[in-house]
């Protein structure tokens, strides 16, 4: 760029030098003072000129936005211990906090600190938006682009959204590397959750189309002892959750049954090893089969599968927009949940028991 901008200084003063003395009819020494007094001027303009400015960081003013990169230490210090903390399958883990009925916040710590958060619950603070408000209002405060991209040096990475992703969980850049997804209840038009990530997770969990240049983030290698705490965290999860949906839409919550959660546990490994995706097992067998072989005594019982999203919580919100799954977790009938998760299968089986 500094040669072509004196290659272009150069033309200037040799166009300069040739209308004086054209045109003007002025001395040689005339016109070296003032081709002398034109390039001071070019180049007084070069040093003040100011290089534009990137897109400005787009403000977010909630409480829970203002956690992203602050220590372990601090979050601890101002919420107190959490809920759990729960393994994840991308090298960070969960710090959950929830009131249990209208606040769900889980922080992704790694070493030490805050890398990702996940937020749901109408009391929770996440301005300048709200949980429950509608899509066109959010949409006002952010832009929802068929394309958001990264550049670091000479790796480039484009996330391709769909109209089904910009639907239902638009993504956001906030800042020159941090992201906020936004998860929308596609039946009310409103608000779902909100998840603000680095681009070092976001390009782990790979949600979305994307086209790059560069090497992708590696993850975690795992063994089953591993996997086992983190299926568990997301068994646990799933369950957090799918109350605190259930109470933003005026329904009961549900309790805990064991029982079912290791009948749906071994329904998501059977799918995970022999490699289907289906209500029915490979021989035959349906939820109630499944059901009485465990010994689980029920009235009514309902399933919702799910496979490959990158988390409980981007399992739930694909459920809570999928009319079927969302008939099962909203059901005013049911009184009991059982969860099992094994790799990156989900399986939810609800239950209203006989007694």
């Amino acid at each position: 760029m500094r040669f072509i901008r004196n290659l272009l200084l150069l033309a200037v003063v040799a166009v300069v030098g040739f209308y004086l003395l054209e045109s003007n009819e002025i001395s040689p020494q005339e016109t070296m003072q003032t081709i002398s007094e034109t390039v001071k001027e070019k180049e007084q303009l070069l040093k003040t000129k100011k290089v534009p400015e990137e897109r400005p960081d787009i403000a977010l003013e909630g409480d829970i936005f203002q956690w992203y990169g602050k220590s372990s230490g601090q979050l601890q210090e101002e919420l107190g211990e959490p809920v759990r903390k729960d393994p994840s399958a991308y090298g960070y883990t969960w710090w959950v906090y929830t009131n249990e009925k209208d606040q769900y916040i889980q922080f992704g710590i790694m070493d030490g600190t805050i890398h990702t958060i996940y937020a749901t619950g109408k009391g929770t603070n996440i301005k300048p938006v709200a949980i429950g408000e509608s899509y066109e209002k959010v949409q006002k405060h952010f832009t929802f682009s068929e394309e958001v991209n990264y550049r670091n040096g000479l790796a480039s990475f484009t996330f391709k959204l769909n109209a089904n992703d910009r639907k239902t969980r638009p993504l956001v850049k906030i800042s020159d590397s941090i992201f906020m997804q936004l998860y929308f209840d596609t039946f009310q038009q409103q608000l779902s959750s909100v998840r603000i990530l680095d681009i070092n997770t976001l390009l782990k969990h790979q949600p979305y189309e994307i086209q790059y240049r560069g090497e992708l983030p590696k993850k975690p290698s795992l063994d089953d002892h591993q996997w086992a705490k983190i299926e568990a965290g997301m068994e646990r999860q799933i369950f957090d959750i799918t109350n605190i949906m259930r109470q933003q839409r005026d329904k009961e919550k549900l309790q805990w049954e064991k029982s079912v959660g290791e009948v749906a546990f071994l329904h998501s490994k059977d799918m995970a090893v022999n490699k289907y995706f289906s209500h029915s097992s490979q021989d035959g067998r349906g939820l109630k089969e499944r059901l009485d072989e465990g010994k689980v005594a029920f009235v009514a019982a309902g399933e919702n599968i799910a496979a490959q999203y990158p988390d409980a919580a981007a399992a739930m919100e694909g459920w809570l927009n999928s009319e079927g799954h969302r008939e099962a977790l909203l059901s005013e009938k049911y009184t009991h949940l059982g969860v099992g998760v094994y790799r990156l299968y989900y399986t939810q089986n609800f239950l209203a028991k006989p007694f």
